[in-house]
């Protein structure tokens, strides 16, 4: 039995070695030609592409100069309505502020005439339950009196007929119309301060848009100037032709 292993493999071995040898041969030549083969990635016959001419990135530059200058004119109009609408807005603000101020100015005046009156003896009277009805009837027209003219809000009438915060029936009218006089001056004084603080934020409010459209609007000119460099006018000459126009057209002039 090993004799007949043994001539199998003697007589078969020189076949395997056979194959191997033809199997790295076709290798080594396929590596030999892989290696010697020229790059074809790049074909030196193909020229490179060639780049933008001067005049397409000319004619880029332009057409993006000129959406550049419509998208800024267009937010300098959108800004000059800004700032129109915020003028008068402030200027009703100011309005508001002088009607309050005249209010308070009276108001005032009444609160003075009553105080000097009040400081006059108080007549006297006989204290009966008859006088202290009509003392209150008479605290009931007063109060539904300045409430009628817009001195005294709901809840303030609201406070007499509920005899709260101070309103006692049983004074003497004098008093009455001197406390009524003092509480109206300091309503009329609480709404001159807000108004005043609203025609504060208003004007602030109308110069900063004054101001935002003044830069945009000289922005949209250097912008069109870009464009037509030749056609325009020098900017300083036109901007200066101009800026008074704008200042009195835009800037608030805050009185006060």
């Amino acid at each position: 039995m090993e004799t007949v292993v043994f001539y199998q493999f003697v007589t078969e071995m020189p076949q395997a070695a056979a194959i191997w040898s033809t199997l790295f041969l076709l290798t080594l030549g396929l590596l030999t030609v892989l290696a010697a083969r020229p790059e074809r990635d790049l074909p030196t016959d193909d020229p490179l592409p060639a780049g933008p001419t001067r005049r397409e990135l000319a004619a880029a530059e332009a057409v993006d100069l000129r959406r550049y200058a419509e998208e800024v004119a267009v937010a300098a109009a959108r800004a000059a309505i800004t700032a129109k609408r915020r003028r008068a807005a402030w200027l009703t603000a100011q309005e508001q502020m002088e009607q309050a101020w005249t209010g308070y100015d009276e108001a005032d005046t009444a609160a003075r005439r009553f105080a000097g009156a009040g400081a006059l003896p108080t007549p006297q009277t006989s204290h009966t339950p008859a006088e202290y009805a009509a003392r209150e009837r008479y605290l009931h027209r007063a109060a539904m009196a300045a409430y009628w003219r817009g001195d005294l809000t709901m809840a303030q009438l609201g406070d007499v007929f509920g005899h709260r915060r101070g309103w006692d029936p049983r004074r003497h009218p004098v008093e009455q119309e001197v406390l009524i006089s003092r509480v109206v001056r300091d309503a009329r004084l609480a709404d001159y301060q807000v108004a005043a603080d609203s025609e504060r934020v208003a004007w602030r409010d109308a110069e900063l848009a004054a101001s935002s459209a003044r830069a945009l609007a000289e922005e949209a000119y250097a912008a069109a100037a870009r464009l037509r460099p030749i056609l325009v006018p020098a900017r300083r000459t036109v901007a200066g032709a101009l800026r008074p126009a704008v200042v009195a057209l835009w800037r608030p002039a805050r009185v006060g």
